[in-house]
């Protein structure tokens, strides 16, 4: 059933405004519905709803994720654009903030306005 209906992503923010300007002028979503309920989003066909909440417990993983075919091109544009990419102890990250998996996938993190974690990643098999 759930097979062949559309997937909607969920993001909270307690500031609707600066994450209204992250998903749209930095990220580049196209914002297709602006309620004060959500700020919606279109990432390729998946709707992202940009939910304001009151108080906001930031996941300690990744709540959403981009392939990309070229992660250095990728993560040079978004850093032109102002976004900071992590570097996690413990784990080999390039100059970019690219790890690379023992398989060879690539995957590279950064932050929202709210903390939440985000990620670029790029498989070994593309």
């Amino acid at each position: 059933m759930l097979n062949t209906a559309d997937l909607v992503a969920f993001v909270a923010t307690t500031d609707i405004a600066k994450a209204r300007a992250f998903y749209a002028d930095v990220l580049g979503l196209r914002l297709t519905e602006d309620t004060p309920f959500a700020c919606v989003f279109d990432a390729n066909g998946t709707s992202v709803r940009v939910t304001p909440v009151h108080e906001l417990n930031v996941a300690p993983y990744t709540v959403l994720g981009w392939e990309v075919t070229d992660m250095a091109a990728s993560i040079r544009d978004l850093v032109s654009r102002g976004v900071v990419f992590q570097n996690f102890d413990g784990m080999e990250q390039d100059e970019l903030g690219i790890w690379t998996t023992p398989g060879g996938d690539q995957v590279a993190w950064f932050k929202d306005p709210d903390g939440n974690l985000l990620s670029l990643s790029r498989h070994a098999s593309q």
